[in-house]
């Protein structure tokens, strides 16, 4: 498990870039940063950063530090390969599931208005005014990216605010997830956040995620929980596992960490548009494979 975005690779890429389930993800993540007044002005941390998305949000949204750690080398390398926004062309790309989009001078809520413009452009067609847009590039020296554990973490902070899009899954025990959680709460400053994108639990089998991006194939009952077998619909489909562990599980290692505060906001979804309908995001939302969950150190 440890290792397998190494063997994803690109189509990590491709994944976050097509499939709607991510789409909902970054709109979610959005409106939290937004609803905490945006970004702009401090050190952020963003864990399990894959190649650099949400980390290079942060960057765009004004962030004064943005560090992006990833277990997986490969991760890293496509992370530091994309750059700054703009560079061959991601940033059209990233336009076609939603980004903060580089207002110079704008608050967090213009940026974020500015972003629900693209989330409805479909995968692949970003409008030449937003990838024209999104081609003012990022200064280099607020981006950072390291090979790290998110269990085994560095002092690298204090950070103002941590994200965490799908990291705390890949905890293969409960003795792990617990220690991401106490590594994240001591890069924190006292009052920081951490906002974290978790799956939902008990899905499997009665749920099927395939219009959306993702299938789960099996569910193996072995440790302190499920292993869920799964694969991202790329061309060719890409294999991945993660645990399923409980919301209840994720709020007990926060607050054994010495988080303060744990709090749930339900998934959010884009707006409706010709690709994917106001029928599709409804079937959607009645079970999202995701939830945000929201901490305050």
């Amino acid at each position: 498990m440890r290792f397998q975005y190494d063997s994803i690779g690109e189509r990590f890429v491709e994944s976050k870039t097509t499939a709607a389930f991510s789409a909902a993800d970054t709109h979610t993540l959005l409106g939290a940063l937004d609803a905490l007044g945006g970004v702009r002005g401090l050190d952020t941390l963003d864990l399990a950063c894959g190649y650099g998305y949400n980390t290079r949000l942060l960057a765009r949204g004004g962030a004064r530090r943005a560090v992006g750690v990833d277990i997986s080398e490969e991760m890293i390398r496509l992370a530091r390969a994309h750059g700054v926004i703009g560079a061959d062309g991601v940033g059209a790309l990233e336009g076609a599931v939603g980004a903060v989009l580089p207002v110079r001078g704008a608050g967090a809520a213009a940026a974020t208005a500015a972003a629900a413009d693209t989330e409805a452009v479909p995968a692949g067609t970003a409008s030449t005014e937003a990838a024209s847009t999104e081609a003012a590039p990022v200064e280099a020296a607020s981006i950072e990216y390291l090979v790290a554990d998110a269990a085994k973490l560095p002092q690298m902070g204090p950070f103002d605010l941590a994200t965490a899009v799908y990291l705390f899954n890949y905890a293969t025990d409960r003795s792990a997830l617990h220690a991401m959680f106490r590594s994240i709460r001591a890069n924190l400053r006292d009052g920081g956040r951490l906002l974290a994108i978790v799956p939902n639990a008990g899905a499997y089998p009665n749920v099927d995620w395939s219009p959306y991006g993702v299938r789960i194939v099996d569910r193996v009952h072995e440790g302190d929980a499920p292993l869920l077998k799964a694969q991202f619909l790329t061309q060719p489909p890409a294999d991945f596992e993660f645990r399923e562990w409980a919301h209840a599980d994720f709020a007990e290692a926060a607050v054994e960490a010495g988080f303060s505060t744990v709090g749930w906001q339900p998934n959010r979804t884009p707006p409706a548009d010709g690709a994917r309908d106001e029928a599709y995001w409804t079937a959607y939302r009645a079970w999202p494979i995701s939830s945000l969950m929201t901490c305050t150190a």
